[in-house]
């Protein structure tokens, strides 16, 4: 499997001056016209440059070494537009479990199913929430802006429906995780901008873009720290302290939005900001149950809140749940003495969500 090398911790430091970074590694591409310094370059004639502080690991890493009780594979799900899949399922089950379809975060421009960072957070999951996962890697911007990322999501759900669908009894590369998986019961998940795909995918899913899902059935999608904007400020994006080296400041934000949106578009696009004027009304959206997880110290908490508000407003079965004294990515980037608590907490979290409506 093909992966990209990309990523770094510390994604929210202030930009270097593009003249330094020209002068020594601009290679004949022009100037910098975008940064998200120790993460990506974007340069004039439209060459990216991603930089690997966060390694990649294979699926065989750590916690799914041999005897943890959680196996994993990767997987092609698009040979075409290069699309593929972490499985992880648990060794030992005593029947078959839900199933999360999982998006990672990277503000549709960075990260990787492979990132050693979501593959420790999420080869937890099955223990932890009682279900298979399936780590979805998909096209990143500004090479494939919007909504490349949402048509990911939706080719990764027709691939699992394609899975639901096969003979109980055939064997191939897969057959080792169908077997595990309850696939009326699949559950959408991400952080970050990966909660914004799980949210968008669940949107278009609902709306018949995928024809009859069955077999699968949606029974919710958990967003984490969902990773939406608007040309207003809230209050949160204005005022929430960052410390050095904190996952998302405003400016990282706004960068990340003008490499993933359509050239041109501003925040409030329907993609970036789906409560903007012109965006489809929530009432009109067949979305499953929700559950939003919000961090205290993040500056999209109140972005996040007033989500919850609104789809309540919409008449949305959501429930939420805020974690103190932690901000955004937390439970994958541990950069805080908190984090891993508020990770535990997350995880129990997820697992009552998944089984309340898995019975």
């Amino acid at each position: 499997m093909i992966r990209r090398r990309m990523g770094a911790l510390h994604v929210g430091e202030p930009r270097v001056s593009f003249q330094q970074q020209v002068g020594k590694n601009g290679g004949g591409h022009g100037a910098v016209v975008e940064e998200i310094h120790g993460l990506i370059r974007v340069y004039k004639d439209g060459h990216v440059e991603r930089l690997p502080a966060i390694p990649d690991v294979p699926c065989t890493w750590g916690s799914t070494a041999a005897a943890s009780g959680v196996l994993a594979r990767d997987v092609a799900v698009d040979r075409a537009t290069g699309v593929w899949a972490r499985l992880y399922a648990p060794a030992a089950a005593a029947g078959k479990v839900p199933v999360v379809v999982y998006f990672h975060g990277g503000g549709f421009s960075v990260g990787s199913a492979a990132w050693s960072c979501y593959h420790e957070f999420l080869a937890q999951l099955p223990a932890r929430a009682g279900c298979a996962v399936m780590s979805v890697d998909y096209r990143l911007a500004p090479e494939n802006r919007l909504p490349a990322a949402f048509d990911d999501g939706l080719t990764a759900l027709r691939w699992l429906r394609q899975q639901a669908s096969r003979n109980a009894a055939a064997s191939d590369e897969v057959s080792w995780w169908r077997s595990r998986c309850r696939f009326d019961r699949v559950f959408l998940m991400g952080d970050s901008a990966g909660a914004a795909i799980a949210f968008h995918v669940a949107a278009r899913a609902g709306q018949g873009q995928l024809g009859a899902l069955a077999p699968l059935s949606v029974k919710g999608a958990i967003l984490i720290q969902p990773f939406f904007g608007g040309e207003a400020r809230t209050a949160s994006e204005k005022s929430m302290p960052q410390p050095p080296g904190s996952a998302l400041s405003l400016s990282t934000s706004d960068s990340y939005w003008r490499m993933a949106l359509p050239a041109g578009a501003g925040r409030d696009h329907p993609w970036c900001n789906p409560l903007a004027r012109g965006a489809p009304r929530l009432e009109t959206l067949a979305l499953p149950p929700v559950l939003v997880c919000i961090s205290e110290a993040d500056i999209l908490r109140d972005r996040n809140l007033e989500l919850c508000r609104a789809l309540r407003k919409a008449g949305k079965s959501v429930e939420q749940a805020t974690y103190g004294g932690v901000g955004h990515a937390f439970q994958v980037l541990h950069n805080c003495h908190l984090s891993q608590p508020r990770t535990q907490e997350m995880l129990a979290h997820i697992r009552a969500f998944v089984s309340a409506r898995s019975s």
